[in-house]
């Protein structure tokens, strides 16, 4: 932690907001798209209207959502509202004591998520749709950046808004009416109001209309270009939203499990606990981590551990080394090449000590099956020898493998 200031942040509320997106927003209240967000705000905060009236209203003129650009940018302020609140988390209880989460908790959960997903799966984040802009993007400038040409969301949002203000067409011009002439009714909507559902339903149906008609303009070129514009980015923020939703509001379940599979994955330590989850467990993959435990813990050794500017055989040489090895080198040397032979494991050596040297290394040649048919006892030494030798790096080659095979993430 970094002293310098921290007194200052200690002093000080955050006061988190999602003012900058708002601000964003705001540049995009263009023309028809400006209406658009007038209307569905009278719709939604009206005091007379009942719920069903207002989202049976918000549902029929929604008939074209890229062109009711102000309905989903609305939707999207209320989704940021939730998160910064904490309310979008779903709580443990139904208790009101457990509201659910804080703004600086889902942080915290996310930086957790950011930690537990490389350990566990050895991927990132995000390659589990699940790194920071995958549960608070919409905050995170999601819709104003981008990390390849691509223009963002909210900049092609806005060119194509403009073209088609910029154009003035005579449906664009008729549907601008019918969205205002919904709104002042809305508006003009009192209290003591008696039926007024048949006229309401009036001032929805030509917003339908007007709306079918605008968007039967934008059909063909040099239009149609924009509305596969506002179609996509329409689509880019809804898929961003419903993610978030899906992340962000099952957080807890999320990370509890998987907290729960590191301290399952801890227990195999305890030689009884990790025979109960063997018994316990009805999951045949989920057994074979506690059934394979002991083999693969005896299998790591950092000495294998390959270094990544060395390839496999550079670290077999550098075992080799530091294990003593090769141990003899000299094949003439007969005495020494003999009680290497000794020494390994595929070598019977039962009644050695009845062999004169000589004998003890043809004798190896033969379990090893090394030709030893019209050939000096010191040609047979040097076959043995490298025999030997290549077997000290297979063997370390095996463990490598072993090690490796232990320490990846499977």
């Amino acid at each position: 932690m970094i002293n310098k200031g921290l007194k200052t942040l200690a002093n000080n509320n955050p006061e988190f907001s999602n003012q900058g997106l708002e601000n964003s927003i705001n540049e995009l209240k263009i023309g028809w798209v400006a209406k658009t967000f007038t209307l569905d705000t009278a719709i939604t905060t009206n005091a007379v209207l009942t719920d069903t009236q207002k989202n049976n209203a918000r549902l029929s003129i929604n008939n074209h959502p890229h062109l009711n650009i102000g309905r989903y940018m609305n939707d999207l302020l209320v989704h940021t509202d939730k998160i910064l609140d904490g309310s979008i988390v779903t709580a443990s209880s139904s208790s009101a004591e457990d509201p659910g989460s804080t703004f600086t908790e889902i942080l915290q959960m996310v930086q957790t998520i950011q930690t537990l997903i490389p350990e566990l799966f050895g991927v990132t984040a995000g390659e589990q749709t699940r790194d920071v802009n995958d549960h608070v993007g919409t905050l995170n400038n999601k819709f104003l950046e981008t990390e390849d040409s691509s223009l963002p969301v909210f900049t092609s949002l806005k060119e194509a808004i403009v073209f088609i203000n910029d154009k003035a067409i005579a449906t664009d011009t008729a549907y601008q009416t019918a969205l205002t002439n919904l709104t002042n009714f809305v508006d003009s909507v009192v209290g003591d109001s008696t039926d007024f559902q048949q006229t309401l339903n009036t001032f929805v149906a030509a917003v339908v209309a007007a709306a079918t008609a605008f968007n039967t303009a934008l059909a063909a070129e040099p239009y149609l270009t924009f509305r596969k514009r506002l179609v996509a980015d329409n689509e880019a923020v809804d898929v961003q939203v419903a993610l978030e939703k899906s992340n962000v509001s099952e957080i807890n379940t999320f990370i509890d499990g998987l907290t729960e599979n590191i301290q399952y994955a801890n227990l195999a330590e305890d030689p009884q606990l990790k025979q109960l989850m063997i018994r316990v467990s009805q999951n045949a993959n989920w057994k074979t981590y506690f059934e394979t435990f002991d083999t693969s813990k005896a299998n790591l050794n950092p000495i294998y551990t390959t270094n990544a500017t060395l390839d496999k055989s550079a670290v077999i040489d550098n075992v080799l080394r530091d294990s003593g090895l090769p141990d003899v080198l000299d094949f003439v040397d007969l005495e020494a090449v003999a009680e290497k032979a000794k020494r390994d494991s595929r070598i019977d050596t039962k009644g050695y000590e009845l062999f004169t040297v000589e004998q003890q290394i043809a004798d190896a040649c033969k379990q090893l099956n090394i030709e030893t048919v019209n050939r000096s006892v010191y040609n047979q030494s040097e076959s043995l020898l490298n025999n030997l030798n290549q077997r000290d790096r297979d063997l370390i080659a095996t463990a490598l493998d072993l090690n490796s095979d232990a320490d990846t993430l499977s």
